[in-house]
C-alpha cells in the first residue's frame, strides 16, 4: 500500500557502530559510533520496510512536525518554515494545534513541503522534533518508521530500543542559553531549532534571516539581534557529526509565472474581502475568528474604510447592517457562539433584503465546546439557524487560496441578490499556511463605491424581481421614497398583515434563491467520473478527501470524489451524477446525528431523496487523515481497506454509542492523531 508521504529520508551516520538504515533495498550497514559529546544517534536494526522510498540528498516532499509547549514559539518556527517555503517556490501547508487555556499547554506545528502539489498536511511525519518528554510520549507514534527524532537531550529521554526510528540528541536548551546568555533560560529554543533544520535540509538561511528580521522589525533591535544569533547558533551547530546526509528540496519550476504568496486562511479571507471591495465592518473578538478582525483593522483604513469591535455580537451585526443599508456592503463574522446571538439581526437582512457578508470560522461546539479545535457542525445553523423562513446563501472555502476568492463570490452574490451571505470557514482554514499563485489584483479589485445614480420610480420589493437594495440619499425623481424595514411589507416597503403579501413575499425571497442555484458552475468529479463509490465532501476536507482517491485509484478502486463550495442553495445538476456511483458517501467533521448522517448528507438526502447517500464522520476536533478516510469508506469492503495499517487510529463505528466505541489506543487530544 503505498504511503502519503512519497519522499523517505536517508541517514547514515558518520562513525558508528550501531546497525542503521541504508540506501536502496532496506540492507542494514554497521559502521562505528562518534564519540561526539553533545549528540546521540541510534537507529533501529530492522530492515528499512519496503515502502521506504529512501533518496540520499534530493527530496520532493517532507512532513516535519514540531511538538512543544506553545510557550516555545512552536508556531514562529514553523510558520517561518511555511513561509520559506512559499518564498522558495514550494509547495506548502501546515497543521497547528494550540491548547484552550490561557495558561498554554502542549502544542504541534506540522509543516508539509513538496516540490509538487501539496494536498494535505501529511498521515506521518518524517521528521519529529520533540521539545519534551511528553512531547516525545505523544507523538513517537506519528513518526513513520525509518523516521527522524530530532530532541532536547536535556529534556527527553527516549526508547533506544525501539529500533524503528532514527534518534538525534541535540541539547537545545543548554545550547540556546550559551549561544543567548544566561539569562536566555528557555527562550530563543524555536529559533535554535529553525537554524538547525534550515542546516539540515540546505534551506536558504539568507532568506530566513530576512523573515526574522521582517517578522520581529516593529520590536527592538535587541529582539531582532537575539533572534538572529539564535538562528545562527542553531544553523552553525555541527549536525554533519550526527547526519552525515543532508536534504535538499527538488526546485521544480512553476510554470504560471506569477509570484507565490504564503498566508494562512484568515489572512486570505480578509485579503480576498478588500479585494472584493468590502471596506466596512464589524466584529467581536472569539477564537478562531479574531485574526480576521485584526488584519481588517489594520488594513481597511488604508483604503479609506473601518472596521469597528464592537461591545458585543449583536452590536456588531447590527453596525455592519447599517454599513450596508448605507450602500457599502460591509462583513462581520464570529465562530458558532457569536453567529447564534447574531441570528436576530440577520433575520432582519433577510426579510429587509440587505446585503450583507457574515464569516463563521467554525471550532469544535456546541457552547464553547472545543475553541481551538476543528469541527464542520455549524452548516446546519448557518443554513436554517433563523426564526421563520430566512433564506440565505451559504459557501465553504477549500484551501486557503480558496478562501481568497470565495471572499470575491460571497460578495458578488450579496450585490446581485441583496442577500446575506455566509462563508464557513473553520479552524484547520484558518491557521492553516499555504503558498499559492498571487492573485491579478487589477483584474478582481472591485469598486466599493454605492451606486447613487437618480431613479424615475424605484420599488424597493417588486414581487416579480429581484430585489435591488438602493443606498439611502438616492434620488427618486417621482418623490416617493421606499421604507426598509424587518416588519413584513409591501412593494414600497410599508408594513402590512396581508396573508396574501406575506406569502408573495416569502415566495419573493425563496426563489431568488433558487434563481441563483440556475447559475453556480456544477462541481467537477476527481477522479473516475462513474463507479463504485463517490466521496463527497466540503470546507477544508478538500485535500485529504482527494489523496484518499488517489491512493483507492492507485489499488485498483473505482473511485470519484466531489466536493461542494455552494452549500446552499446547491448548484443544479447534481441528482445526474448520483446514479453514476454505487454507494455516495460524505465525509464531515460533525456527528452522524440522531438518524445516522451527517450534516451535508442529511441535507443531500432531503435534497434528492437518494438512499444511496451515507455518511462518514468523526468529532474527535482533528482534521482527516486519509488513511482515515480509507479505513472510514472502504471498511470491508475493498482492497485499500484491507490494506490500511491501523496501528494507532481510532475505530469508528455505525453506532458511536459509548459502549460501542473501541480504540486500539487511547485517543489524545491537540491533534497526536
Amino acid at each position: 500500500m503505498p504511503e502519503i508521504a512519497n519522499p523517505r529520508f536517508l541517514v547514515l551516520p558518520e562513525d558508528t557502530s550501531t546497525t542503521v538504515l541504508t540506501e536502496g533495498d532496506g540492507a542494514n550497514a554497521p559502521a562505528a559510533t562518534s564519540p561526539a559529546s553533545t549528540a546521540t544517534l541510534a537507529a533501529g536494526a530492522s530492515p528499512a520496510p519496503d515502502r521506504a522510498d529512501l533518496r540520499p540528498e534530493n527530496i520532493q516532499d517532507a512532513v516535519i512536525r514540531l511538538a512543544g509547549n506553545s510557550q516555545d514559539g512552536i508556531q514562529t518556527a514553523g510558520a517561518f518554515l511555511a513561509r520559506l517555503a512559499g518564498r522558495s517556490e514550494h509547495d506548502v501547508m501546515t497543521y497547528m494545534t494550540i491548547p484552550a487555556t490561557i495558561s498554554g499547554g502542549p502544542s504541534i506545528f506540522q509543516v508539509r513541503i513538496g516540490s509538487g502539489e501539496v494536498l494535505s498536511a501529511g498521515d506521518e511525519a518524517d521528521f519529529l522534533v520533540a521539545f519534551y518528554q511528553h512531547s516525545y510520549q505523544d507523538h513517537i507514534g506519528f513518526l513513520r518508521e525509518g523516521g527522524v527524532l530530532l530532541y532536547d537531550s536535556d529534556n527527553v529521554e527516549p526508547n533506544l530500543d525501539d529500533k524503528r526510528f532514527v534518534y538525534v540528541g541535540v541539547p537545545i536548551t543548554g545550547l540556546t542559553i550559551e549561544a543567548l546568555g544566561g539569562t536566555a533560560k528557555d527562550k530563543g529554543k524555536n529559533i535554535f531549532v529553525l537554524g538547525l533544520i534550515s542546516k539540515i535540509f540546505n534551506l536558504d538561511a539568507e532568506k530566513l534571516k530576512k523573515l526574522i528580521t521582517e517578522k520581529f522589525a516593529g520590536k527592538n533591535e535587541s529582539v531582532v539581534n537575539t533572534a538572529l544569533m539564535a538562528f545562527q547558533a542553531g544553523y552553525a551547530y555541527p549536525v554533519g557529526n550526527v547526519l552525515t546526509k543532508h536534504y535538499r528540496f527538488e526546485h521544480i519550476p512553476r510554470t504560471s509565472g506569477r509570484a507565490q504568496i504564503c498566508v494562512d486562511g484568515n489572512q486570505a479571507l480578509a485579503y480576498g474581502l478588500i479585494a472584493a471591495g468590502v471596506r466596512y465592518g464589524a466584529g467581536y473578538p472569539i477564537t478562531p475568528w479574531s485574526s480576521v478582525m485584526e488584519v481588517l483593522r489594520r488594513e481597511l483604513p488604508k483604503y479609506g474604510g473601518i472596521f469597528v469591535q464592537a461591545e458585543d455580537e449583536l452590536a456588531s451585526v447590527s453596525i455592519a447592517l447599517g454599513c450596508s443599508y448605507a450602500g457599502y456592503l460591509a462583513v462581520t463574522g464570529s465562530a458558532g457562539p457569536g453567529i447564534s446571538l447574531k441570528a436576530e439581526a440577520i433575520g432582519w437582512a433577510s426579510m429587509a433584503e440587505i446585503p450583507l457578508i457574515i464569516c463563521n470560522i467554525q471550532r469544535g461546539g456546541p457552547s464553547t465546546g472545543l475553541p481551538t479545535n476543528v469541527e464542520q457542525s455549524d452548516l446546519h445553523q448557518a443554513i436554517f439557524g433563523s426564526h421563520g423562513d430566512s433564506p440565505r446563501v451559504v459557501l465553504a472555502p477549500s484551501s486557503v487560496e480558496d478562501c481568497f476568492y470565495i471572499a470575491i463570490e460571497a460578495a458578488r452574490i450579496a450585490r446581485k441578490y441583496s442577500t446575506p451571505v455566509f462563508i464557513l470557514s473553520d479552524t484547520s482554514l484558518a491557521t492553516r499556511i499555504e503558498a499559492f499563485d498571487e492573485p491579478d489584483l487589477p483584474k478582481l479589485m472591485q469598486n466599493p463605491k454605492p451606486d447613487l445614480t437618480p431613479r424615475e420610480t424605484f420599488k424597493p420589493y417588486p414581487i416579480d424581481q429581484i430585489t435591488q437594495h438602493v443606498p439611502p440619499g438616492t434620488r427618486i425623481l417621482d418623490g416617493k421614497y421606499p421604507l426598509l424595514a424587518g416588519l413584513e411589507h409591501d412593494e414600497m416597503g410599508h408594513p402590512t398583515g396581508s396573508p396574501k403579501l406575506h406569502m408573495a413575499m416569502t415566495a419573493k425571497r425563496r426563489n431568488k434563491l433558487r434563481k441563483l442555484a440556475e447559475e453556480l458552475p456544477m462541481p467537477e468529479v476527481y477522479g473516475d467520473q462513474e463507479g463504485d463509490t463517490l466521496m463527497v465532501g466540503w470546507g477544508s476536507t478538500y485535500g485529504p478527501i482527494h489523496d484518499a482517491a488517489k491512493m483507492a485509484r492507485e489499488n485498483g478502486e473505482k473511485v470519484g470524489a466531489l466536493h461542494l463550495r455552494h452549500l446552499h442553495p446547491l448548484p443544479n445538476g447534481l441528482e445526474k451524477i448520483w446514479p453514476k456511483f454505487k454507494r455516495i458517501v460524505t465525509v464531515e467533521m460533525n456527528d452522524q446525528g440522531v438518524y445516522g448522517y451527517g450534516q451535508l448528507a442529511t441535507i443531500l438526502r432531503a435534497r434528492y431523496c437518494e438512499a444511496k447517500i451515507q455518511s462518514f464522520t468523526k468529532t474527535d476536533g482533528l482534521t482527516f487523515r486519509v488513511k482515515e478516510i480509507l479505513d472510514g469508506v472502504f471498511r470491508g469492503r475493498s482492497f485499500a481497506a484491507r490494506h490500511i495499517p491501523r496501528d494507532g487510529t481510532a475505530v469508528v463505528h455505525t453506532d458511536t454509542a459509548p459502549e460501542s466505541v473501541r480504540s486500539t489506543r487511547e485517543v489524545v487530544p491537540q491533534g497526536v492523531g
